[in-house]
């Protein structure tokens, strides 16, 4: 199975790192340059995004982040390959990774697009439905709940070609665009599983914050279009609570903390 890493020209301290760190476990890599927002022409930006969207007026760094996962997935496309990793180069795998990330032969047929990290805080629950073990001492269950970060995942080719031909213009960053069924349409297309327990963990929860976050600050600024953003995106947060809480009292799914192995 290939791996596709994004990585910044800007930072080859990223890219050493993580060649590094993908050489210990033998996983080899195809680099995907990705698109600095602070470079990045208007023109090559602003045609593949919305003006708004659930979650507002994008930041620029998301939308060049999103950009670039398209590239990795072009890429993906283009090698005639069943399935495919996609790393951002901020994060970091697990000694037990190795075997899942060389082998694609514990992901079914059916399943589109497999979530590799734990994101958020350690005690950060999320709803699934029932695991099914795919490797000693690992699990994959369909998510039924918000669990973002877009740092580690698999993908099958026909998830990506869906996400190449049936996205014209995005309205969410890539990782809500893949694992927030909350305002995400295409992500309730796909219908994401997750790893149990969880092989990746982006840099920004272990130690270095992403270089996007920057990019973010002004958006957080106290004013009347920010709690506007921040109302509606409750809003949206709230639209499957009812779907999801019937779920969870009818034994369909359970609410866990992920873990990393």
């Amino acid at each position: 199975m290939q791996t596709y890493l994004i990585n910044l020209a800007r930072r080859r301290d990223r890219l050493d790192a993580m060649a590094a760190q993908l050489g210990a476990l033998g996983v080899n890599f195809t680099r995907i340059e990705a698109l600095d927002a602070g470079t990045a022409l208007e023109s090559e930006v602003e045609e593949w995004f919305d003006a708004g969207g659930p979650l507002g007026v994008l930041p620029r760094g998301d939308k060049c982040c999103t950009l670039s996962h398209r590239r990795a997935w072009e890429a993906f496309v283009e090698s005639g390959a069943p399935h495919a990793v996609v790393l951002e180069d901020d994060v970091v795998l697990t000694p037990g990774s190795a075997a899942l990330l060389r082998d694609g032969d514990w992901i079914a047929p059916d399943i589109g697009l497999v979530k590799l990290e734990q994101y958020g805080p350690p005690d950060q629950r999320i709803l699934i439905g029932n695991p099914t073990e795919v490797a000693t001492g690992y699990n994959i269950a369909r998510l039924h709940s918000r669990h973002t970060g877009a740092a580690a995942y698999v993908i099958s080719r026909g998830a990506a070609q869906m996400l190449l031909g049936g996205v014209r213009r995005y309205a969410l960053p890539v990782d809500h665009l893949l694992f927030n069924p909350n305002n995400s349409p295409v992500c309730e297309a796909l219908g994401p599983w997750q790893l149990m327990p969880a092989i990746a963990k982006q840099q920004q929860f272990v130690g270095e914050k992403s270089d996007i976050e920057g990019w973010r600050v002004g958006m957080r600024d106290w004013s009347w279009t920010f709690i506007r953003r921040e109302l509606i995106r409750a809003g949206y947060e709230l639209r499957l609570a009812p779907r999801q809480l019937w779920s969870l009292l009818r034994g369909k799914t359970r609410l866990v903390r992920i873990g990393t192995d």
